[in-house]
C-alpha cells in the first residue's frame, strides 16, 4: 500500500463495488481488510461505511487499512457476528461475500427486520450458489442484476437483490408449474441474468463444469462400485443441467 494512492480492487471486488448504488451508505458484513469499503470513500461513490467482522484480528487489520487512508471519518469499524451489531438506518446498501452460501444465509435470515430494512443487498456466495438463489426466491428478494468474473483460475458470482412483494400473476400455474419449475432451477443454480444475457464468464464456467464432470465420470466408471454408481447418477444430473444452460448460448 503506497498512502495517498488509491486503493486498487480485485476483479471480484471491484465486481461488488460496481454494483453499489451511489450515494449510498453502505454495511460491509465479513469486511476482512476493508479495501471494498475503502474504496468506495475514496472514490466518492459513497459517504461511509460501516466495515463490520466477527474476527478482532481481521478487524484490527481493517481499522489499521482505514486510518492509514486517513478515512477514520467516514468509515467505522465494529466487532459483529452478522448483523447482531448493526443499527437500522445506520446503511442502505448491505455487502457480504467471501463465505459459503450457507453462512450467508444464516446472517441475513438472522438479520430479521434489519436485513429487510435494507434497500439493497450485494452478495457473492462463494459455495451452495444455487441453493442460495433459492433461498433469496423464497425469502421474497428478487435478483435485480448479476455479474460474474474469473480471477487466478476460480470463478465468482455476484448477486444484486432487493425485497419485494410478488404478485399473484407471478405465481406459476399449476398447468405449467413443471415446465415452470425446470426453468427456476436452471436460474437458480447458474442466475437468470447471466443466461438471459448470454454472459461470457458464465459460458467459460458451464464448459469447465463439462470438461470436469466428463472426468469424473471416466474416473468413476473404471471404479464400478455401489458408491461410485451413485455418484455417476448425480453427474448424470448435472450433465443435463449443464447441457440446458448451454443452449442459452
Amino acid at each position: 500500500m503506497e498512502k495517498g494512492k488509491p486503493v486498487s480492487l480485485s476483479e471480484r471486488l471491484g465486481m461488488l463495488a460496481d454494483m453499489v448504488t451511489a450515494g449510498n451508505s453502505v454495511a460491509d458484513v465479513g469486511c476482512d481488510h476493508a479495501f471494498l469499503p475503502i474504496y468506495l470513500v475514496q472514490s466518492g461513490k459513497c459517504p461511509g461505511c460501516l466495515a463490520m467482522d466477527v474476527r478482532k484480528g481481521p478487524l484490527l487489520g481493517a481499522k489499521e487499512h482505514i486510518d492509514f487512508y486517513g478515512l477514520g471519518e467516514y468509515i467505522k469499524t465494529r466487532l459483529s457476528d452478522g448483523l447482531a451489531s448493526y443499527q437500522i438506518g445506520e446503511a442502505q446498501t448491505l455487502i457480504c461475500a467471501g463465505m459459503g452460501g450457507r453462512l450467508m444465509e444464516r446472517i441475513l435470515r438472522a438479520g430479521g427486520e434489519k436485513t429487510v430494512s435494507f434497500s439493497e443487498l450485494i452478495l457473492q456466495p462463494q459455495s451452495e450458489i444455487g441453493e442460495f438463489r433459492a433461498f433469496l426466491r423464497k425469502a421474497g428478494l428478487g435478483i435485480t442484476e448479476e455479474s460474474a468474473v474469473c480471477e487466478d483460475g476460480k470463478y465468482y458470482f455476484a448477486i444484486k437483490a432487493a425485497y419485494q412483494r410478488q404478485k399473484e400473476s407471478e405465481k406459476p400455474e399449476n398447468a405449467r408449474q413443471q415446465s415452470d419449475q425446470a426453468r427456476q432451477r436452471l436460474y437458480d443454480l447458474y442466475g437468470k441474468y447471466l443466461l438471459e444475457k448470454r454472459h461470457p464468464v458464465l459460458k467459460q464456467y458451464l464448459l469447465h463444469r463439462v470438461n470436469t464432470v466428463e472426468q469424473l465420470e471416466e474416473r468413476l466408471k473404471k471404479e464400478n462400485t455401489a458408491k461410485s454408481l451413485i455418484r455417476l447418477e448425480e453427474l448424470a444430473a448435472e450433465r443435463g443441467q449443464l447441457d440446458a444452460a448451454l443452449e442459452f448460448f
